[in-house]
């Protein structure tokens, strides 16, 4: 057993072995936020299955698990392709027995004017995000509902209620994704299947910043606005989704967490924290 000032960052906030003998799939396991999610549930007792489209995402975490001792696999998988992912998540099963965990994180993203934003663009984001997250949610769903219950877990944005420029197809998917959570959450309760999402606001990742602050300008200016006056890291993250899937929110479904340092509090303010504002004279309900 790991001592804990060994355990992953986002791993240190559970039980020692607050997952031992759970068995787990993670799309997009191998990098970011999925990367930290799978050391987290490994490093505490799960077996972690991996799944992308690349197989050299898969190897730095299978020589991690290797390192450390952890039950780990990986297998590629483009979560666009249905029969692809039914055969996975049946082999899966076959292989372990069962599932109990699975998180859909598998993802898509740039930054594109809508009106310059091709439709193959479009479809390859929804395919992703969508019709990924449902494909994997309905084949995994029925091996969980057969066994009596189990927990997802979908990432999604607070650009999926609140709008923002340049994601249209992102926010649009992602919408559909927050939808989906809490339709499953509602359907799939009396079978003890628990499904719940998160949503995450500005955190520093090499896919972030390529693709969604690619200079310091732009980096500075959506850290200004972030109320906690900085991004989060993929630690922080993880460590909220690994206590949504376990047994420390076994009474939480349809939920969606939004972990975002405020961010969503004052999307658009209309002053900044502190500023005075000189009221004219005579003027009834103006500033």
């Amino acid at each position: 057993m790991e001592s804990s000032d060994s355990l992953p960052a986002s791993a240190q906030w559970l039980p020692d072995r607050a997952f031992q003998g759970q068995r787990a799939l993670v799309t997009g396991g191998g990098t970011g936020l999925g990367l930290q999610i799978s050391r987290g549930l490994a490093a505490l007792g799960a077996h972690v299955t991996i799944v992308s489209r690349s197989e050299e995402h898969h190897a730095p975490f299978l020589e991690e698990a290797r390192a450390r001792g952890w039950s780990a696999g990986a297998r590629v998988l483009d979560v666009r392709q249905d029969p692809d992912v039914r055969a996975t998540m049946d082999g899966f099963v076959e292989e372990h027995g069962g599932i109990d965990l699975l998180v859909n994180n598998a993802a898509g993203n740039f930054v594109c004017p809508a009106e310059r934003l091709s439709h193959n663009a479009w479809r390859s984001v929804l395919g992703i995000v969508l019709d990924g997250t449902f494909s994997c949610s309905k084949y995994a769903g029925r091996h969980m509902i057969a066994a009596g219950g189990g927990a997802m877990l979908n990432v999604v944005a607070t650009y999926a209620w609140t709008g923002m420029p340049g994601v249209v197809h992102s926010a649009s998917a992602k919408a559909g994704v927050l939808a989906m959570t809490r339709t499953l959450a509602a359907e799939w309760a009396q079978h003890g299947v628990r499904v719940n999402a998160i949503a995450p606001g500005p955190f520093h990742s090499d896919g972030a910043k390529g693709n969604l602050w690619p200079d310091p300008e732009v980096e500075e200016r959506m850290r200004a606005k972030v109320p906690l006056g900085r991004f989060g890291n993929a630690d922080e993250v993880a460590a909220q989704c690994l206590h949504l899937l376990s047994g420390a929110s076994e009474y939480v479904t349809g939920e969606c967490l939004v972990i975002d340092g405020g961010l969503s509090l004052a999307p658009g303010r209309m002053w900044e924290p502190g500023e005075r504002l000189r009221r004219r004279r005579g003027a009834q309900g103006e500033a």
